[in-house]
């Protein structure tokens, strides 16, 4: 259980760190390109402006953190219940919203504080209430419907994102979300890993399940950074990676609490995504005074960063 915990904590400082350097990425990109050169006729990103941020040094940073981030998690998918590890795993959004401070020029309220002070709370209630992970095997019908489901969100998202345009940060990030929750699931049920073998593995419609989620739901993820809050986009994509995961570890894989704790994890896992999306709530309403920052902003200086979240 500690290791699964340590593990877990360390793929959320990753993904946390990464994603705020890839919103420094993006947001780099998209000031040294024309303000129309890099949309869709819809008003969101194309496939060019996209591939712009991803070539930034912050966002290829980035990038290999949440590599990393994704082996960490793999490992404590398959070490500790789902609705633990994927809890744990998304609250990267503190991580964020702690960096972003320093590296986006985000000035934290009271309340973001506070939210920030519930999650925390939730991850100790959750770590408490935590019993046994469940088993790794699922039929095999399950592997191929969890394929297709994934290859529905993330090909039928990419096109909605692309139609919906400016509009479509916190749906984005939701399926990126829902994206990387897939993977989780999948990582867990993989059939060849214990004991290892190469042909069950490369036969196991899991494993496309697992790549197709990891790509799509990284260029989803990075489509929402670029057009919204990072705090923002980063909360929707922590209701999707933990809610379907966390459930789906309890119904099907044999997750469970300790026993008479059934009620405290409840209450953690609530709380947890409860106190990530407010997170988010509260950076995008509370006022701020960046428009003033701006205007007093030296010509031919770097522009103060734009409040995010």
């Amino acid at each position: 259980m500690l290791i699964g915990l340590l593990t877990a904590i360390a793929a959320s400082i990753c993904y946390g760190t990464g994603s705020v350097l890839q919103a420094v990425g993006s947001r780099r990109a998209a000031r040294m390109s024309p303000t129309a050169a890099g949309t869709t006729a819809h008003g969101g990103p194309n496939l060019s402006s996209t591939a712009k941020a991803a070539m930034t040094w912050e966002f290829i940073v980035g990038t290999i953190l949440d590599f990393v981030g994704f082996g960490l998690g793999a490992l404590a998918a398959r070490l500790l219940p789902l609705f633990l590890s994927q809890t744990v795993i998304s609250a990267n959004l503190v991580i964020t919203a702690v960096l972003s401070v320093k590296m986006l020029g985000i000035r934290l309220s009271r309340k973001e504080w506070t939210s920030i002070g519930v999650v925390c709370t939730a991850l100790v209630l959750l770590a408490t209430a935590a019993g046994h992970e469940g088993g790794h095997h699922a039929p095999m019908s399950t592997h191929w419907w969890l394929l297709g489901i994934t290859l529905l969100l993330m090909v039928g998202g990419t096109v909605a994102v692309r139609l919906l345009g400016g509009g479509a940060a916190i749906l984005a990030g939701l399926l990126s979300g829902l994206g990387f929750g897939a993977l989780g699931v999948g990582v867990r049920i993989l059939n060849g890993v214990d004991p290892f073998d190469l042909t069950a593995l490369l036969t196991d419609p899991a494993l496309y399940a697992i790549l197709v989620a990891g790509i799509g739901g990284m260029y989803l993820h990075t489509v929402a950074l670029q057009i919204g809050s990072v705090n923002g986009a980063t909360a929707a994509l922590v209701v999707g990676e933990t809610v379907l995961p966390g459930a789906i570890g309890v119904l099907w894989l044999g997750d469970a609490s300790r026993q008479g704790l059934g009620w405290l994890a409840v209450l953690g896992f609530v709380m947890a995504v409860a106190g990530a999306v407010a997170v988010a709530w509260y950076g995008k309403h509370e006022g701020s005074d960046e428009g003033a920052g701006e205007s007093a902003t030296p010509a031919g200086s770097e522009p103060v960063p734009e409040r995010v979240g």
